[in-house]
């Protein structure tokens, strides 16, 4: 019996009886086959009025307002205004630059959502183009950025469909390679180069349990690794006629034993996993042995990866709640300490992701949240305890259980060193990932997540608000993947279904006047494509 079935059976009321009209709302509700939209008045009057530990259907990020309930109406922005990272943010996405050009429509709160009313479109950045301010008429990396954001996806193309659940998906640094990761034991590799996929082969997986987990690419795009519940993660090749498929064993102590979490250093030399046995490894393709195993969390390893191309520093996120840092460079079995750890959630992690600038990291929870981290501010001793003893009061089950109704109040953990929290999107059923958008067409000024309702969840990274809410997909979006130079996100579902999300404009409304009114204005970039920026 699958897990939707026991949860459906597992439901109902004890005597038999058939399961109430709630019972089944509920169920639809939380794998994601209905959607409901409620506004925050409403949820919080309903939550005021009841005294269950658990909602009867998981409402967040499943609506346009709904996710609102469980955190505070308004992010807390406090740490990040007049940070470093902001000025880096406004500076690389080109919004320094506007904010001290003119006249701004700056919200009263003091965020940077909005640009100035004078260069806020994209013809008049055109028309400024050709004035002083701009040099040989071209755009900066900045008003690319600007540009681009106006143009965010919002046109779901279902390109490749299967009969089960998809669990990873990713495109390769250069974006002309799709994979993704089935649980047909498959994994497909696509041609992304031209405007249409191009099926390239189908890898048949090895010594699989449950599912393929995770993959990952080399950072060459000629290889992939891919781990199951396995004592062994697995190497192919990406291109060439004779196909490489080499099992390459970690010996973990357990018998029952799984990476859930690979990525390549930077250098293409060695592996980095976190497993199911509370432990790192790093195996070395050129000793073709493991060589390290180190006790890292006290429970699952869920996530791991570098910091940045040096490959020097690790993140580890695990079923603790606690985000931990470590250095290769003095990392041994016999010296298994941390240089340190963030502290702040209340449930296990699910996934980390690094900016690539060996300065900030985010991680994904399961207390439906997503928290950004600054290396240069490690969380107190006091603040770990606290996370932990948070972690071990909890006693629902995110695999199949609504989140607790009681923790969607968010109430921060004393010495929490984050610098932000971001919540809207709901973690449930399985590891869902979140990322920092592509530097080459945002300036990084996002982050995206999946989300068990099916979304895709756009934040501003800055202010914390939901940018936009990607609808489409019939089940969790378990994995996320922003085309790292088009304007196209591609979302990974537990329906099956690998959808590609590009910008499409229905309307004129992107164009002024500009002395021309009257006049017939064409559609923009309906293949969400910015190629060549040749405005």
């Amino acid at each position: 019996m699958d897990i939707a079935s026991e949860d459906l059976t597992d439901s109902h009321s004890d005597d038999g009886d058939s399961p109430t009209l709630s019972t089944i709302l509920a169920f639809l509700v939380r794998t994601g086959q209905i959607q409901v939209e409620r506004s925050v008045a409403q949820e919080v009057d309903d939550q005021s009025d009841s005294d269950e530990d658990y909602s009867s259907g998981e409402l967040v990020g499943m609506g346009q307002t709904g996710s609102m309930l469980c955190c505070p109406l308004k992010p807390d922005t406090t740490q990040i205004e007049g940070s470093d990272l902001q000025s880096e943010i406004l500076r690389n996405s080109g919004r320094s630059e506007l904010m001290n050009s003119g006249k701004s429509n700056k919200p009263p709160d003091g965020s940077h959502r909005a640009e100035p009313q004078q260069l806020n479109s994209v013809t008049k950045i055109t028309y400024q183009r050709q004035m002083e301010r701009f040099r040989f008429g071209q755009f900066s990396h900045g008003d690319k950025c600007v540009i681009s954001s106006r143009y965010l996806p919002n046109k779901r193309e279902i390109v490749a469909a299967y009969r089960n659940k998809a669990f990873c998906g990713t495109y390769s640094q250069d974006g002309n390679i799709f994979i993704s990761a089935c649980q047909d034991q498959k994994i497909r590799v696509y041609n992304t180069s031209g405007d249409r996929w191009k099926l390239l082969k189908t890898i048949q997986a090895k010594d699989v349990g449950w599912s393929i987990l995770d993959i990952a690419f080399s950072p060459d795009s000629n290889y992939l690794v891919y781990s199951s519940w396995s004592d062994n993660i697995h190497l192919c090749n990406v291109h060439g006629e004779n196909d490489i498929h080499t099992s390459l064993c970690l010996n973990p102590s357990d018998s029952r034993f799984c990476i859930f979490s690979l990525m390549f250093s930077q250098d293409n030399r060695e592996i980095l996993g976190g497993a199911s046995d509370r432990c790192l490894y790093v195996y070395d393709r050129e000793r073709d042995e493991r060589t390290l195993q180190i006790s890292a969390h006290g429970d699952d390893v869920n996530t791991v990866a570098f910091a940045d191309d040096s490959t020097h520093i690790l993140f580890s996120g695990g079923d603790d709640g606690l985000v931990k840092v470590w250095d290769r460079r003095s990392l041994s079995e016999h010296n298994p300490h941390s240089v340190g750890t963030f502290a702040g959630h209340h449930d296990g992690i699910t996934f980390v992701n690094s900016k690539g600038d060996g300065r900030y990291v985010i991680s994904n929870c399961k207390d439906q949240s997503i928290k950004l981290w600054d290396l240069r501010h490690f969380s107190t001793r006091q603040a770990q305890e606290q996370t932990m003893t948070h972690v071990a009061k909890q006693l629902w089950d995110y695999r199949w259980q609504s989140h607790p109704k009681k923790d969607k109040i968010y109430k921060p953990i004393v010495g929490d060193s984050s610098i932000m929290t971001y919540m809207g999107h709901s973690i449930l059923h399985t590891l869902i990932r979140c990322r920092f958008s592509p530097e080459f067409t945002t300036g990084q000024r996002y982050i995206y997540t999946g989300c068990a309702a099916g979304n895709i969840v756009v934040y501003d990274l800055l202010t914390g608000q939901v940018e936009t809410r990607l609808s489409g997909q019939r089940a969790c979006v378990r994995d996320v993947s922003w085309h790292p130079y088009d304007n196209n996100i591609v979302g990974t579902s537990w329906d099956g279904s690998i959808s590609r999300w590009y910008y499409f404009n229905s309307s004129s409304d992107d164009f002024d006047d500009l002395g021309q009114i009257g006049q017939k204005k064409p559609k923009l970039l309906d293949q969400g494509r910015l190629a060549g920026w040749q405005l």
